[in-house]
């Protein structure tokens, strides 16, 4: 059973929900990036996210494309997000560790030779934004060979004839994209989650996570409870973006205050 698989079977066997957490590679440096992802656990992640700083992240608002934007500057390349990687499974082997990114970068490294070292480094699962289901082949046989879960985005506008050719071969859970639209700018009714979430489980049996528009504890819980986990990203970043110096570093006490707030989305979750 992969890290993801059991992660969220002992979520269903604890009758709860789970927080997937999102932090931007290199962003703004290695250091704060490393320390935000050695903490997140303990302060309740159940499920990590780690973003792959890319120059034209689409799907992404503005407040990720700066995180993306920092990183680049600071110098991180894809070997440096396994690095980091590896080095956190030094001390944890037991959090999943997903990669979300776009396909560019991962075709520059090499498909087979980024899904070879990245299951070496402990990455358990990948999303590939950009990487429409028709060309999946290109990455679905190596991450599968690896031990890797290939984690597809599901969205509003995916309608019933389209889902399970979506689906098709994915594993670990499912990405909802609960709004049409950027990362960040708005966050989905609980009319449109309470009609979205029973589709899908029609045609899966993988826990379905929500992202896109999850900010508050509040939020977190509801989707948690609607599905089976919620992503909350934005919310994270803009955090740490307001506690960054004029020379864009960050301020003391600035990897304590995000991991505060997934402090906060964590006890949300759990109904604290």
């Amino acid at each position: 059973m992969s890290r993801i698989a059991a992660r969220f079977a002992a979520l269903k066997a604890d009758g709860r929900g789970g927080l997937i957490p999102f932090l931007e590679a290199w962003d703004p440096d290695g250091a704060t990036s490393m320390a935000l992802l050695r903490g997140m656990p303990a302060a309740g992640a159940d499920l990590i996210e780690i973003g792959m700083p890319f120059t034209d992240p689409m799907a992404d608002g503005p407040i990720i494309q700066a995180a993306a934007r920092r990183g680049l500057i600071a110098g991180v390349k894809v070997r440096f997000i396994l690095d980091m990687v590896r080095e956190f499974r030094k001390d944890d082997q037991a959090t999943p560790i997903i990669l979300m990114g776009y396909l560019n970068p991962i075709l520059s490294y090499g498909p087979q030779k980024f899904c070879e070292d990245a299951g070496q480094a402990g990455v358990d699962g990948m999303i590939i934004v950009d990487l429409p289901t028709e060309e999946a082949d290109l990455m679905l046989p190596h991450a599968t060979a690896n031990g890797i879960d290939f984690i597809r985005l599901v969205a509003p506008t995916t309608d019933d004839v389209r889902l399970p050719h979506v689906l098709n071969g994915s594993s670990g859970f499912v990405y909802y994209v609960s709004i049409t639209g950027i990362t960040g700018t708005r966050s989905a009714s609980s009319a449109d989650l309470a009609a979205a979430i029973p589709r899908i489980r029609k045609v899966t049996d993988l826990p379905i996570a929500i992202g896109f528009g999850v900010r508050t504890p509040a939020q977190a819980a509801e989707a948690s409870k609607v599905a089976d986990a919620a992503v909350v990203a934005s919310a994270l970043i803009e955090t740490m973006a307001a506690h960054l110096d004029e020379d864009g570093k960050a301020k003391p006490g600035t990897v304590e205050l995000v991991l505060a707030q997934v402090r906060a989305l964590a006890d949300g979750v759990r109904g604290r």
